[in-house]
Protein backbone atom coordinates (compact mmCIF):
# COMPACT_ATOMS: atom_id res chain seq x y z
CA UNK A 1 0.00 0.00 0.00
CA UNK A 2 1.31 3.41 -0.62
CA UNK A 3 1.87 5.56 1.57
CA UNK A 4 -0.58 8.72 -0.03
CA UNK A 5 -3.39 6.20 -0.08
CA UNK A 6 -2.93 5.37 3.35
CA UNK A 7 -5.64 7.48 4.82
CA UNK A 8 -8.25 6.65 1.93
CA UNK A 9 -7.82 3.27 2.85
CA UNK A 10 -8.62 3.98 6.68
CA UNK A 11 -11.23 5.83 5.45
CA UNK A 12 -13.21 3.09 3.71
CA UNK A 13 -12.75 1.16 6.98
CA UNK A 14 -14.37 3.35 8.87
CA UNK A 15 -17.24 3.50 6.41
CA UNK A 16 -17.99 -0.19 5.96
CA UNK A 17 -17.52 0.04 9.83
CA UNK A 18 -20.24 2.84 9.71
CA UNK A 19 -22.96 1.17 7.37
CA UNK A 20 -22.73 -2.06 8.74
CA UNK A 21 -23.81 -0.95 11.96
CA UNK A 22 -26.37 1.22 10.59
CA UNK A 23 -27.66 -2.03 8.93
CA UNK A 24 -27.75 -3.78 12.58
CA UNK A 25 -25.35 -6.21 11.56
CA UNK A 26 -22.60 -7.79 13.34
CA UNK A 27 -18.60 -8.49 12.01
CA UNK A 28 -20.07 -11.74 11.91
CA UNK A 29 -23.16 -11.55 9.35
CA UNK A 30 -20.77 -9.83 7.11
CA UNK A 31 -17.95 -11.93 6.83
CA UNK A 32 -20.56 -14.49 6.37
CA UNK A 33 -21.96 -12.50 3.26
CA UNK A 34 -19.38 -11.90 2.25
CA UNK A 35 -17.64 -14.98 2.65
CA UNK A 36 -14.07 -13.72 4.16
CA UNK A 37 -13.01 -14.54 7.58
CA UNK A 38 -13.59 -11.86 10.62
CA UNK A 39 -9.43 -11.36 11.08
CA UNK A 40 -10.04 -10.03 7.23
CA UNK A 41 -13.38 -7.41 8.25
CA UNK A 42 -11.30 -6.59 11.77
CA UNK A 43 -8.66 -5.31 10.41
CA UNK A 44 -10.18 -3.33 7.31
CA UNK A 45 -12.38 -1.85 9.83
CA UNK A 46 -9.57 -1.01 12.32
CA UNK A 47 -8.52 2.58 11.75
CA UNK A 48 -4.79 1.52 12.45
CA UNK A 49 -4.39 -1.41 10.71
CA UNK A 50 -2.69 -1.28 7.27
CA UNK A 51 -5.33 -3.29 5.24
CA UNK A 52 -6.26 -3.52 1.70
CA UNK A 53 -9.16 -4.91 0.00
CA UNK A 54 -10.06 -5.82 -3.57
CA UNK A 55 -12.36 -3.97 -5.79
CA UNK A 56 -14.57 -7.78 -5.70
CA UNK A 57 -14.95 -7.32 -1.91
CA UNK A 58 -15.79 -3.97 -1.97
CA UNK A 59 -18.20 -4.85 -4.39
CA UNK A 60 -19.27 -7.97 -2.35
CA UNK A 61 -19.58 -5.58 0.75
CA UNK A 62 -21.75 -3.15 -1.23
CA UNK A 63 -24.19 -5.56 -2.00
CA UNK A 64 -24.46 -7.47 1.58
CA UNK A 65 -25.02 -3.49 3.40
CA UNK A 66 -26.61 -2.29 0.24
CA UNK A 67 -24.41 0.85 -0.10
CA UNK A 68 -23.70 1.79 -3.75
CA UNK A 69 -20.14 0.85 -4.02
CA UNK A 70 -19.36 4.54 -4.62
CA UNK A 71 -20.53 5.81 -1.49
CA UNK A 72 -17.13 4.14 0.24
CA UNK A 73 -15.21 5.57 -2.02
CA UNK A 74 -16.80 9.11 -1.75
CA UNK A 75 -14.56 12.45 0.04
CA UNK A 76 -16.47 13.73 2.67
Amino acid sequence: MKKEHLNKYRTLGLKISYYRKLRGLTQEQLVEAIDKNLAFIGAVEAPNVERTISLDTLFDISKALDVPAYKFLEDD
